[in-house]
């Protein structure tokens, strides 16, 4: 359903010196600098995919999704989201996709969601009982039913973004782009949009992009990740194969009984990197071959009450993919 070849976006911007004298050369001659946003992205999503769109502020994310929903066009290269090219903004895509961004609103701030939702039928052109449907099951899986008649500007940052859910997708789009949908949001309302974008594609089964800097987000809702670094995609693959791939080891903690001084670092080098050392706690990074051997060697030498093998987590994996430079780190 939505499908990229090369895509590439490149923006040309002014750069000055510092300083007084910088500020008077820019007035005669401003130099060019041409930024690569994105740099040959290839990939495909098909129907009832959630994506995660990762990568740190500047690497392309938005620049990208910006060009699958037509708002931008690319320098380079192709795209078709259900078998239209974004950019051309034929009527019949843009009737079947949908952008929520989370630092963007696009209800009226001094009407109720109501009053703008009945705009959004008419633009859409939904017939009365489809909509009816809709708005009703949306505003009940959001529980936002009481809410639908207050002024947008007198509800909460959640409850508000929940309206934004709901304008977005009253008429049913086919393919759904999700720009940071739980940014700024409490713990109870990023579960409550989580919980709700999962129902939503079990029942509904649209393609979805989604970008995030929450990594509870990524994890709790996509099994694919395409990660962005300086604009090149440099991972596609499943959220477990990330770990498989980028993480050379497995954090292996032991929780002991009281020790009396006897845990030394000295002998604990031979197992792998320390962590943490001292009468209470053993942690160690442990290369992937040797977490059995490791596990149980603190077994035998140490009182262990507790241990724990785990993989790293996968928000301090793709950092640190993030700051590679020239390749896979």
């Amino acid at each position: 359903m939505i499908e990229a070849q090369a895509l590439s976006k490149t923006f040309t911007v002014h750069r000055k010196d510092p300083g007084l004298w910088g500020s008077v050369k820019s007035l005669f001659r401003r130099e060019k600098v041409h930024k690569h946003a994105v740099r040959e992205a290839t990939f495909r999503i098909d129907e009832g995919e959630i994506v995660g769109l990762v990568g740190a502020n500047g690497a392309g994310k938005t620049t990208l999704v910006k060009m699958l929903a037509g708002i931008i066009h690319p320098t380079r290269g192709d795209a078709r989201v259900l078998g239209f090219r974004p950019w051309e903004r034929d009527n019949r895509f843009r009737r079947q996709i949908a952008l929520i961004m989370g630092q963007k609103a696009q209800l009226w701030w001094d009407l109720p969601a109501a009053d703008s939702f009945l705009l959004l039928k008419e633009i859409y052109g939904i017939p009365g009982e489809r909509y009816r449907a809709n708005l009703d099951y949306l505003a009940r899986v959001l529980d936002v039913t009481k809410e639908l008649t207050i002024q947008v500007r007198r509800l909460s940052l959640g409850e508000r973004m929940k309206m934004e859910l709901i304008a977005a997708l009253l008429h049913g789009p086919r393919v759904v782009y999700l720009d940071e949908p739980t940014i700024g949001l409490d713990l109870t309302a990023q579960k409550a949009i989580r919980d709700f974008i999962l129902a939503y594609r079990e029942q509904h089964r649209p393609a979805m992009i989604l970008t995030s800097h929450y990594m509870e987000d990524i994890e709790r809702l996509c099994q694919r990740l395409l990660i962005l670094r300086e604009g090149e995609i440099v991972y596609d693959g499943s959220l477990a194969g990330v770990v498989e791939k980028y993480a050379d080891h497995k954090v292996v903690t032991a929780h002991l009984r009281k020790t009396n001084g006897a845990v030394t670092r000295d002998g604990l080098e031979a197992l792998g990197q320390v962590d943490a050392c001292d009468d209470l706690t053993i942690r160690l990074r442990v290369p992937r071959g040797r977490v059995a051997e490791a596990a149980a060697e603190l077994l035998r030498r140490y009182p262990v009450a507790d241990l724990a093998i785990e993989e790293v987590e996968i928000g301090t994996i793709i950092e640190k993919i993030q700051r590679a430079k020239g390749g896979a780190p």
